[in-house]
């Protein structure tokens, strides 16, 4: 199917199409250039053009938050062709993206990604704007797996999605609908039980969920039309085993798990607020993320250490192997680490293994 634009077209006399980005289950992205301020924007068309009245109001709506955390909505525009949408443009990767190249998280990881999602919840709601969609492609990561930062994205289609997710669950395809397929497994109980109308805890459902999924490496309920029930009975999850019955990580994992927990209730008004959830988190003692880094793993002289040599240039660097998060990994495997200054080598902790590509 071709797409809406070609590199070099004009939209609205002012946007210029670099290229094509990618495409979701309400929209294509394209990487534009603002021809007035001279940088670089995200444009996004939707696919649902009978949808203009939602799609000019979530604009508006979400044109009003201004938080590092959500990315900024710049500009709205119809013509001829279609309706637009322009936010900035956030280079790096998607959640989802990452989470396919690192399938389970360390526990520091994930309360950097909850605070941060917290924060920009925080923001949003406080507006009175609902997401609605809060999925890993939803979530961008500056800077890879160096995570410079983390932004929210999608406010502007928030209603348009709404709108699908509504209708699929009424008619019973929630499997067959795109967009309802990536939003299921963070759907909340109330959204399944009375589409149309979600309020701010089922954005909170959805990092309770996500975050879960980060932390374990598995989805809280499942997914597919399988993952319905579960939902809807809202049992509480298990705290991952690898991450309990470790030392190194046992105590944050089972503060973070308690928060998903809250996150994960039942009755919307028993999960804390975005601004209650920024505070819990802000109780979280963490290690700083930015700056981690990809190697491989050289090898084991010791029983209980190895080595990885880092992408790129650099010596040598030392970890132990109760490091590891998961699996220990085998000579040759991917790691994502966190490097700290040591002598005579650089040291990494912790020591994640990565996807085999």
């Amino acid at each position: 199917m071709p797409h809406t634009y070609t590199s070099g077209a004009i939209v609205g006399e002012r946007y210029r199409v670099v290229r094509y980005i990618s495409e979701g289950g309400m929209q294509e992205v394209f990487l534009a250039t603002d021809m007035i301020l001279n940088r670089q924007v995200a444009l996004k068309v939707p696919f649902n053009q009978s949808a203009r009245k939602r799609f000019n109001r979530s604009a508006t709506l979400s044109a009003k938050v201004n938080h590092p955390n959500a990315a900024r909505t710049l500009d709205y525009l119809a013509d001829t062709v279609s309706q637009h949408l322009v936010e900035e443009f956030i280079g790096g990767q998607n959640l989802g993206e990452v989470m396919a190249a690192i399938s389970c998280f360390d526990p520091d990881a994930c309360a950097w990604v909850l605070h941060h999602l917290a924060r920009g919840l925080a923001a949003v709601h406080r507006h009175g704007v609902v997401h609605r969609d809060l999925k890993p492609g939803n979530i961008m990561v500056t800077g890879g797996l160096g995570f410079d930062g983390l932004k929210i994205t999608d406010f502007g289609v928030a209603r348009m999605a709404e709108q699908e997710i509504e209708e699929a669950v009424k008619t019973g395809t929630v499997t067959t609908s795109k967009t309802a397929i990536g939003a299921l497994p963070y759907m909340a109980p109330e959204v399944i039980d009375t589409p149309g109308k979600p309020m701010l805890p089922a954005d909170i459902w959805a990092v309770g969920a996500l975050v879960f999924q980060l932390l374990s490496g598995e989805l809280p309920f499942g997914q597919g039309f399988a993952a319905v029930p579960r939902i809807q009975a809202a049992v509480a999850p298990a705290m991952p085993k690898a991450v309990q019955d470790h030392p190194q990580f046992s105590h944050l994992g089972r503060e973070i798990h308690g928060i998903l927990l809250q996150c994960l209730q039942r009755d919307p008004s028993a999960r804390p607020t975005a601004i209650q959830l920024v505070s819990l988190c802000d109780r979280l003692c963490y290690s700083p993320i930015v700056g981690r880094k990809i190697g491989v793993v050289e090898g084991y002289p010791g029983r209980s250490f190895g080595f990885i040599r880092p992408q790129g240039d650099g010596g040598s660097v030392f970890f132990h192997v109760e490091s590891v998060v998961g699996r220990k990994p085998r000579v040759g495997q991917r790691v994502w680490y966190q490097p700290y200054d040591g002598t005579p080598r650089e040291r990494a902790h912790p020591v994640i293994p990565m996807v085999d590509e």
